[in-house]
């Protein structure tokens, strides 16, 4: 009898293991088609580099891998309760400001989620924030690489160090970045990370014995055989759940850098495979004061050989070709910069056979970057008296950097004398609309597809609302103006009546934009707008995703209205799609309908925020009585109607290319409908 127990544990225990042992991951370099959740300012560059931060100031960026590990034993009871073993090995590069500190830093993170709600900036790498800072609760295990001091005076008082945080920022160990020269124990190679072209990391762990080691050293050295931190004693039994992610978190603060990773594997209870096939690390910003003396002599006499010819030919051919001005100050924080041959190129010349969409400031063309073989969307500005360059600075400068999954992200722009360029993500399968309404689009959304564009679509508000540095309202959320990528999720673009204002104040904007079926009832009234008139046009996508018809059929048909009055006839799932074919998820599908009258309300102040109606979408939340609801009432239709006549006559509808044409950022600047 004590043999059979003894096999059923050992062969218990082998095929746990066997199962755990499979879980490994490995990216030489990254690429959109990867696993990888990219979230804040994270991006994956054409280079296969992922840029968690740039040197914008506080904020964000995190990058993890879309499927959790298992990383606790599952006998029950657990015979030895402990933690997997896991093993990660990692490159990254920072690029710091040629003079300053740079910062915040970088921490390789296991946590129970990738959303890390409320999470500050600076010293908090983007994983706490001053209420849950060391709470038990949050199960976040973390390794830090940091190059900023000052987070308290008890801990991280060094700067440019490596830490291990379990659930807040007040680190168990830490110690200055340095590598153990070999055949020593104790001869520590100090360097600076932010110096060296990249730094190689390893983290261990070891769940047995319940020991951590971690290991750096700069890209070109080989690995130190004594760890920088060796069999620290730490249990992350109670700090690991059952199914954890695994990645990365970033951030800057007042001090900026861009931070980057060059490659990633990892492994549960086995050895994370070395990397070879790397891209090269970003360029470093040069400090002119570390030039020898001589290298500048050098470069003194080699210019005074140059002829007066020659100084001619180049500046003719980088005039002909480049016609690039003088960087101004805006400039150098901006997205990239592209040259106009190489969009002149990709469009084929703005041939009329590239072109995807045109509205009131210019036209949007498909096009192929002859560099990468990047397809893009390049929009050409019409540049006027009262739509200048003062605004396509504003709106490169400030929306350029905003990042999102679910947004049409600015990936550049080019200025060539009466030439504005804008370089926009390509999104293949065109807007919404034209799924939603095509006649000649034999393509169905089912239902499963459509209730993740709308989950989809509320993560980007929500981000432009809250989440980003600033409060984005977008003043002409559509379905035109809602793009499909290839893997059939939501983009939202066509920034081009966007306004911009700080976190706590109100927003300004006096005239009345957008387009009609979509504007709020109050903007008739008061032509302000505020984050609850995006939620008000968001509530009428959500119904044209359910019902398949527009905000206005006709002079008789409003849908607004008519959902309404299906639902006061208890017939709500009457005005479903037939060309759903009746397949679908009713408890989604009623959601979606109630959600889309509770945001689309006469009254502002009854409409959600776009952070209670992602909750109610991922059923976090209970929808609120839909008695309780400001326009259900009897009144509601011939409200609705006024608000609609009230508009009819001062507006035209917005482009359909989804493509952002220009910001307007002074309110006395031109705000029709384009």
């Amino acid at each position: 009898m004590a043999s059979q127990i003894l096999l059923v544990f050992l062969l218990s225990f082998f095929f746990l293991h066997q199962e755990a042992s499979s879980q490994v991951l490995i990216f030489e370099g990254f690429d959109e088609t990867d696993e990888i959740n990219c979230d804040g300012s994270s991006i994956i560059k054409d280079s296969r580099l992922l840029r968690l931060t740039n040197r914008s100031t506080n904020i964000i960026g995190h990058a993890f891998y879309k499927t959790p590990f298992q990383m606790l034993n599952k006998t029950d009871p657990p015979i030895q309760p402990y933690a997997y073993s896991f093993s990660t090995y990692f490159v990254f590069s920072i690029v710091s400001p040629n003079s300053g500190s740079g910062g915040f830093g970088l921490a390789f993170t296991i946590a129970p989620s990738t959303e890390f709600h409320g999470a500050q900036a600076g010293h908090y790498l983007g994983l706490f924030n001053t209420t849950n800072d060391g709470n038990a609760s949050n199960h976040i295990f973390a390794v830090e690489f940091d190059t900023v001091n000052r987070y308290n005076d008890d801990s991280d008082s060094e700067g440019n160090h490596v830490g291990v945080d379990i659930n807040g920022m007040g680190s168990k160990i830490t110690e200055p970045a340095a590598y153990i020269e070999e055949g020593t124990e104790s001869v520590k190679d100090d360097f600076r990370m932010a110096k060296v072209d990249a730094v190689q990391a390893w983290i261990e762990y070891d769940g047995e014995k319940r020991t951590l080691n971690v290991t750096i050293a700069p890209l070109k050295l080989s690995r130190p055989s004594t760890p920088l931190i060796k069999n620290y004693k730490i249990d992350l039994y109670n700090v690991m759940k059952e199914n954890m992610f695994v990645g990365f978190s970033a951030s800057t603060g007042q001090e900026t850098s861009s931070h980057y990773l060059l490659g990633w594997s990892f492994a549960v209870n086995g050895v994370a495979p070395m990397l070879s096939n790397l891209p090269k690390p970003p360029p470093k910003e040069q400090d002119p004061s570390s030039f020898p003396w001589v290298k500048v002599a050098i470069g003194i006499l080699s210019a005074l050989t140059l002829s007066l010819l020659c100084l001619l030919i180049l500046l003719t051919c980088y005039n002909r070709y480049m016609d690039f001005e003088v960087l101004e100050d805006w400039e150098t924080d901006c997205p990239h910069r592209f040259r106009y041959k190489d969009l002149h190129l990709a469009t084929k010349g703005f041939i009329e056979s590239q072109l995807i969409g045109i509205g009131g400031f210019g036209a949007v063309y498909k096009g192929v970057l002859p560099t990468t073989g990047t397809e893009v969307a390049v929009k050409r500005i019409v540049r006027s008296p009262l739509h200048g360059m003062r605004e396509f600075a504003a709106e490169v400068e400030s929306l350029g950097r905003l990042r999102h999954k679910n947004l049409v992200n600015l990936q550049g722009w080019c200025k060539k004398k009466n030439d504005l360029l804008l370089v926009y993500d390509f999104i293949p399968n065109g807007s919404l609309d034209c799924v939603l309404y095509n006649p000649n689009n034999s393509f169905v959304l089912n239902w499963g597809q459509r209730f993740n564009i709308v989950r989809g679509i509320s993560a980007g508000l929500l981000y432009l609302h809250e989440e980003w540095e600033q409060v984005v309202i977008h003043r002409d959320v559509k379905t035109s103006n809602i793009l499909i990528d290839g893997n059939l999720s939501a983009r939202l673009g066509d920034f081009g009546l966007a306004r911009l204002y700080n976190h706590g104040q109100v927003s300004h904007t006096t005239n009345v934009v957008g387009t009609i079926g979509y504007i709020a009832p109050e903007l008739t009234r008061t032509g302000k707008a505020s984050t609850k008139t995006d939620v008000y046009a968001f509530g009428v996508v959500l119904l044209e995703v359910v019902t398949g018809k527009r905000p206005l059929d006709s002079d008789q048909f409003f849908l607004v209205e008519w959902v309404v009055e299906n639902y006061h006839l208890g017939q709500i799932l009457e005005v479903i799609d037939p060309k759903l074919d009746s397949v679908y998820n009713e408890e989604e599908v009623e959601l979606v309908l109630k959600l889309g009258l509770l945001c689309s309300q006469h009254r502002a102040d009854y409409r959600p925020t776009m952070k209670q109606v992602t909750r109610y979408l991922n059923f976090d939340d209970p929808l609120p009585d839909i008695a309780d609801w400001g326009h259900v009432g009897s009144n509601s239709s011939s409200r609705m109607n006024s608000g609609f006549l009230e508009i009819t006559s001062s507006l035209r509808t917005a482009e359909t290319s989804g493509y952002s044409s220009s910001i307007t950022m002074s309110t006395k600047s031109i705000d029709a409908g384009r």
